[in-house]
């Protein structure tokens, strides 16, 4: 009988404390009491109601679209900024270009919020852009906060590479760019992944930036959902978040799922190719005894 030891112990009850309160905020997703705290039978009028709750549900398509935006350009901007800080190692101000990179991580969030504020009613006094504060803005914020996160990992796998694969593509004639798109883009392509996923779900967590940037007719999911809060959790808030969950463990399981297919495929690839190099290497020295005595 195997001993219950104490890392065992300390892992469920880690995990107890983190995945405990979300089971519990979908069973209250389900509670027919208007009142959260009091239980009141199972029932969904509440995610049948969200259809008819335009300001919430405007909120969560605003938060997506605005996570989505940033996701694509935090990757790219990431990515950028990573291949000039791994590949080109010496060049002017390369220390505070790296600096300027990886600020946005160690910087609070008010600060971030504040200055991105105080920039933009500047640009408007001087260039009458933007105009008034509302989708766009937040998605500059979010992709100036999210492009540091992916830098950092892309980075980190851009340091792991073998150089010779890209050397010698190029040595074949290909030209710098095309070496780039056809043979690093691929190679990095799961830390690519990692860091939109990272960007999105930051994007869509956000609340700071958000408040500081956002104007009239552009609330996101989480500024409506503070501002709901102060006033008493509202049962939608709970249909909301579990609808939330369920979309989040969908897509984790879908990359997972996917990214196992993947890997298996491999795996078989690389059999195969073994099994045919040792049938080609049995092959060869019955072609030589046969070719032997004709040659004699």
């Amino acid at each position: 009988m195997k001993r219950f030891r104490f890392s065992s112990l300390m892992l469920v009850l880690g995990l107890l404390f983190i995945y405990a309160p979300m089971l519990i905020l979908v069973i209250y997703s389900f509670n027919a009491s208007k009142l959260v705290t009091v239980w009141g039978g199972w029932s969904i009028k509440w995610y049948v109601g969200l259809m008819d709750n335009t300001q919430l549900m405007g909120s969560v398509v605003r938060s997506l679209e605005i996570a989505c935006y940033t996701a694509v350009a935090a990757v790219a901007l990431g990515t950028l900024a990573a291949f000039v800080l791994t590949r080109i190692t010496r060049f002017k101000g390369r220390t505070l270009f790296g600096g300027l990179v990886t600020a946005p991580l160690v910087m609070p969030e008010v600060i971030t919020g504040l200055s991105l504020l105080l920039l933009f009613v500047a640009m408007a006094q001087m260039i009458g852009w933007p105009q008034e504060r509302g989708i766009v803005t937040i998605w500059i914020a979010h992709t100036t906060f999210c492009a540091a996160y992916v830098a950092v990992v892309v980075s980190a796998r851009l340091r792991e590479l073998d150089l010779s694969i890209e050397e010698a593509a190029m040595d074949l004639g290909a030209k710098p760019w095309k070496v780039f798109f056809l043979i690093t883009i691929p190679m990095i392509a799961p830390s690519l992944g990692a860091g939109g996923m990272m960007s999105f779900a930051l994007s869509l967590d956000d609340l700071v930036l958000a408040s500081f940037v956002s104007g009239p007719g552009s609330t996101t999911l989480p500024m409506e959902v503070f501002s709901a809060v102060r006033l008493g959790v509202k049962p939608e808030i709970n249909a909301v978040a579990s609808l939330i969950l369920l979309a989040v463990s969908l897509m984790t399981f879908f990359v997972w799922f996917f990214s196992r297919r993947a890997e298996e495929s491999r795996k078989r690839a690389i059999q195969q190719a073994i099994e045919e190099g040792a049938a080609d290497s049995w092959k060869q020295p019955d072609v030589r005894r046969a070719q032997a005595p004709e040659a004699a």
